[in-house]
């Protein structure tokens, strides 16, 4: 006997619940990895010294990305700050006049770098669909608080500006500011934060970091993938109704 049109009810009916799922998983795995965040390749030690690296994802389908400007915050001012070479951007670490000076190291800081600002080379962008990452190291952190909220601009090309600068939230806001979280230092650790060997695993945050955005695109690809399939056999089963005519007894 041939198959009913009642029989591919439940068919079309998958297609659909399928392709939907699938652009709701991959619009959960763009609001996930869509802001401006900063991250480190290992624990950030209060009182330490850490690279800290500034991912930047183009969140525009028609402009790209030509100009990042992130600033430090004034409230902990960091004495030493030093950009990483990023071929096709160029770097300006920008200084300010503390209003408090600061002792570090045994000698007194009275300025510190308040903006560190990348800005592309002519033809040089991030793309629609591609991030990059800007990097700097900066130290001592300070040993009087559990974070650095490090807000961003974000230029596009287009002369649109995108102010990452809501602070930390129950709720994450439409645009966060990056933030560095700090961790006391492991006993024994050296003038730079950094654990003694063997006290375990130092890049279990940035690993753990790593994972969900990586997991949160899985999980889009896939449900898109997932979803087209579905929509495609429901499309498929109508099409074959189609050409039967009307279904036999």
């Amino acid at each position: 006997m041939s198959t009913t049109r009642t029989g591919l009810r439940p068919l079309v009916r998958a297609g659909a619940l399928l392709t939907t799922a699938g652009f709701l998983a991959l619009g959960t795995a763009g609001t996930a990895s869509a802001h401006v965040s900063a991250s480190t390749t290992a624990p950030a030690t209060q009182g330490g010294y850490a690279k800290v690296i500034f991912r930047v994802p183009n969140e525009r389908p028609d402009s790209g990305t030509v100009k990042l400007e992130v600033t430090l915050p004034a409230e902990y001012p960091l004495a030493s700050v030093s950009t990483k070479p990023l071929p096709g951007w160029q770097v300006e670490a920008v200084k300010a006049t503390l209003d408090k000076p600061v002792t570090s190291h045994g000698r007194e800081v009275t300025e510190a770098v308040r903006t560190v600002v990348w800005t592309a080379d002519a033809g040089v962008q991030i793309a629609p669909g591609q991030f990059n990452e800007f990097e700097v190291s900066v130290g001592p952190l300070p040993d009087t608080t559990e974070q650095l909220v490090m807000p961003a601009k974000q230029t596009y090309a287009s002369g649109e500006v995108v102010d990452w600068s809501a602070p930390p939230a129950d709720e994450e806001p439409e645009h966060p500011a990056p933030v560095l979280k700090l961790v006391k230092p492991a006993e024994g650790a050296d003038s730079h934060g950094n654990a003694p060997a063997g006290s375990g695993d130092s890049h279990s945050e940035t690993a753990a970091s790593t994972t969900t955005d990586d997991t949160a695109r899985w999980l889009g690809g896939a449900g898109l993938a997932v979803g087209a399939l579905g929509l495609g056999l429901g499309a498929g089963a109508v099409l074959r109704t189609r050409r039967s005519g009307k279904p036999s007894a």
